[in-house]
């Protein structure tokens, strides 16, 4: 028997729809506001949630956003008498799985409680097939999209990778690379992505930034330490505080910035690039030879170190125009005093390829593959 929870705060709509649901065989909690209806969520289970919008003590909106907390697939339907485009529109963003108006006829409220049932399943078996097979879950609507990059910052951890001197394979520096425990996130790319979506990337760059300082303070991350940037990191007021956790390593730390996204439209981005270096960090540009904006980027940070896109180590001991080609860029950053990091040597030949054509430092998984730090 399929449990369904139901909340009105209008004493006589609360018994019909209980009633007729009860009759259709759903065994049905009433609840007089969302409230009630959030504290039998938490203690019991059901394959569908029936709400009225505007109710004393958490209204519907606010019992859908409490619900997409704690469960993404429950589907919540939507009742009001007074509907207006802002809670309609709130309703869909929230993840409603319908919203109907006011007075619900018999017919309406049984055809609405089956589907809802009948998808809730199916939503469950989607996600139970997802986790068999190993494939990527979907983050839909933003509620639980919200809930899902708050669950990921909660679960931020970081692993690392060498990179070596060319000279003598000796540890130069450890890239740390952000992870979660999130398991809706496939990669950090799909947090980058969550985090654009819902303009929290500050949020996420200083959950990167202060989980690194945490491990350098601990001793668990020797030697330099390469930590990642977005380009909209640069705009973060935090990223500047002398007192962050970061800053008081900066000496140490080398803030990587990748060529593929622009640095167009950044304010004052020289001096902000002259502050970072006030404070002590220096500069890398990422993924060199696959970005857009190359030589903007290149004249904007006038980088310490460049780490050559892995696209073009691949292979490179086959290819000689990609020998060429990262020939040329080592001597011309040579000229301009600018480390090269190839990035990405997966074998012997590779490695051999690029430190003939002159890169100082070499990173992949021929000396290491990432890890978890601390």
């Amino acid at each position: 028997m399929s449990r369904l929870l139901v909340a009105d705060d209008e004493p006589g709509l609360l018994d019909f729809y209980s009633e007729a649901l009860g009759d259709a065989g759903y065994q049905v909690t009433a609840c007089s506001n969302g409230r009630e209806a959030l504290a039998a969520l938490k203690a019991g289970s059901y394959e569908a949630i029936l709400s009225d919008i505007r109710m004393p003590d958490m209204d519907g909106l606010g019992l859908l956003r409490a619900v997409r907390d704690l469960d993404q697939d429950l589907p919540v339907i939507l009742l009001t008498g007074t509907p207006t485009l802002e809670t309609a529109l709130e309703a869909i963003e929230r993840g409603a799985l319908q919203y109907l108006l006011k007075p619900v006829g018999l017919e309406t409220l049984l055809e609405a409680a089956s589907r809802a049932v009948k998808i809730g399943a199916l939503a469950r078996l989607r996600r139970e097939a997802l986790q068999a097979v190993g494939g990527r879950s979907v983050v839909g609507d933003r509620a639980t999209l919200e809930a899902s990059f708050g669950r990921a910052l909660d679960g931020l951890w970081l692993a690392s990778q060498p990179i070596v001197r060319a000279s003598d394979n000796g540890v130069f520096a450890h890239e740390v690379l952000m992870r979660t425990s999130e398991v809706l996130f496939h990669g950090p790319g799909a947090v980058l992505d969550a985090a654009e979506r819902l303009d929290r990337l500050h949020d996420l760059g200083r959950g990167v930034r202060n989980r690194a300082a945490s491990l350098i303070e601990a001793g668990q991350l020797p030697a330099e330490v390469f930590v990642n940037l977005h380009p909209r990191d640069l705009t973060d007021p935090a990223l500047f505080d002398p007192r962050a956790p970061l800053a008081r390593f900066a000496g140490r730390v080398v803030l990587e910035i990748t060529e593929r996204a622009s640095l167009d439209g950044t304010p004052d981005l020289t001096q902000r690039i002259r502050d970072l270096r006030d404070l002590g960090y220096r500069l890398a540009l990422d993924d060199l030879g696959a970005g857009h904006a190359g030589l903007t980027s290149f004249a904007a940070l006038t980088p310490e170190i460049v780490k050559l896109d892995m696209g073009l180590i691949r292979g490179v001991d086959k290819d000689p125009l990609k020998r060429k080609l990262i020939a040329s860029m080592a001597s011309l950053c040579r000229d301009l005093g600018i480390r090269v990091v190839a990035e990405g040597v997966e074998t012997e030949e590779e490695r051999d390829a690029v430190v003939a054509a002159g890169c100082d430092l070499l990173q992949g998984y021929l000396f290491g593959v990432p890890r978890r730090a601390g």
